[in-house]
């Protein structure tokens, strides 16, 4: 493979593009098995998040290897990630207090990132793009479609088609439901586990633990582990992660320096502040989010530490996680403002979509705990022409597990040789 470093400068608000400008940065990356690559067209891969920088790779494999085969692959560093201009706990400070801050990150949205794409299409590609989203990365392409189709020539999306309209209590009603059931199909794979975990969080509960962070060890952050069974490539590794929760000390047992360092890597968000700060405005339009899955958790009691046996949550964020996290703790301010704003635009224009005629294709994983099956379909429907194949073999990493073979299905979908308008069915 050849790499190529890109870097933009693009307006911090699209609306003023006199105004502040930030930097954007993107890696192009092309099979060397070409004779001619810059003959090849462009696809835009839009990495899940928020907050996730693009991948960092130094061979073709997985989808990657599949696209190669056929495109240049541009992998943008969305808006705050990667080696764009930096949103962290390091750098936000220099915007000044909390409220500057948060009036920074409301352009570090969708809307923003999709301008971002335009912006370098526009110098970069003669002509439109293939937009290929994975989970986030998916949201984006759906307002891509909704703000600026005419710079599409197709859209890709895996694990990833978002809900049109609020508010974002559905969002997390309909994926605390299928997170217990997760929790349920792993316990009967591994029902030793069950008496392991409560016994880890009754343990924390009575015994300071502490992170090698420093943060002491709460019974909601063991619960984050849950995130583990988001993927088919991720669930079998929580059992190793918990078979190795407790040594013997001469203090009797204790929780492993082996677990505790897992732990972390799991739920330390130094490296990707943005997804603790934004993830409930990927749902807003219009209306607050006030803490939406904390307030939805309170109706899950099975979920709650005090329960007999708890289960394990997922991707949602909650308040305390920037009273825990010291790499959140100077940013707790900012978050509560973003999350009492009450005036996002949207994201998304429905007319448009009904009216689409970009060839649109998209993966919806049956068993999805972070992107609901259901809420998927119903966007699919809403969009004109959108073809959907519903797989219950993968979970939300499916092109982790079988990234060459997904893609190649959902560009052969976008073919002119592909059929009517609209699939469906399982498989």
């Amino acid at each position: 493979m050849r790499a190529t470093e890109h870097h933009f400068t693009v307006p911090l608000d699209h609306a003023d593009p006199e105004g502040e400008a930030i930097r954007v940065f993107g890696r192009e990356v092309v099979s060397l098995a070409h004779p001619d690559p810059e003959r090849l067209p462009w696809l835009l891969y839009l990495q899940g998040g928020p907050g996730g920088q693009s991948p960092r790779v130094s061979s073709l494999s997985g989808w990657m290897a599949e696209a190669a085969r056929t495109f240049r692959i541009f992998l943008l560093d969305q808006r705050g990630t990667g080696l764009s201009t930096p949103a962290t706990r390091q750098t936000l400070p220099l915007r000044g207090d909390a409220a500057a801050a948060a009036a920074y990150l409301e352009h570090f949205r969708a809307d923003s990132i999709v301008r971002d794409a335009e912006w370098i299409r526009r110098l970069l590609v003669d002509g439109p793009w293939t937009a290929f989203g994975q989970s986030y990365g998916g949201f984006c392409v759906l307002t891509y479609l909704s703000l600026a189709p005419e710079g599409l020539e197709r859209a890709l999306v895996t694990g990833g088609l978002p809900p049109l309209d609020g508010p974002a209590e559905r969002v997390y009603r309909a994926t605390f439901a299928r997170m217990a059931r997760r929790n349920a199909e792993y316990f009967r794979a591994y029902p030793e586990d069950r008496a392991v975990l409560t016994r880890i969080l009754r343990h924390v509960g009575d015994t300071e633990e502490n992170l090698p962070d420093g943060r002491r060890l709460t019974a909601g952050t063991v619960q984050l582990l849950g995130q583990y069974l988001g993927g088919n490539a991720r669930i079998d590794q929580l059992h190793f992660v918990l078979e190795a929760a407790f040594v013997p000390t001469p203090a009797g047992p204790r929780l492993s320096d082996a677990f505790l360092d897992l732990l972390q890597a799991q739920v330390s968000r130094s490296s990707n502040p943005l997804y603790a700060l934004m993830h409930e405005s990927i749902y807003a339009q219009g209306e607050a989010t006030n803490w939406a899955a904390w307030r939805v958790l309170e109706e899950f009691p099975e979920f709650s530490p005090e329960a007999p046996e708890p289960l394990l949550t997922g991707e949602m964020v909650y308040p305390w996680y920037f009273e825990l996290d010291p790499a959140l703790r100077r940013l707790e301010q900012v978050a509560g403002l973003l999350a009492q704003k009450d005036d996002w635009p949207a994201l998304y224009d429905r007319a448009r979509l009904a009216a689409n005629t970009v060839p649109a294709a998209a993966a919806v994983y049956t068993h999805d705990v972070y992107v609901d099956r259901d809420l998927s379909l119903e966007t699919a429907a809403a969009v004109r022409g959108l073809r959907v194949w519903e797989t219950d073999r993968f979970h939300h990493d499916g092109i982790s597990d079988d990234g060459a073979a997904i893609f190649a299905r959902l560009l052969a979908m976008t073919g002119p040789e592909a059929g009517g308008p609209q699939t469906g069915g399982l498989d």
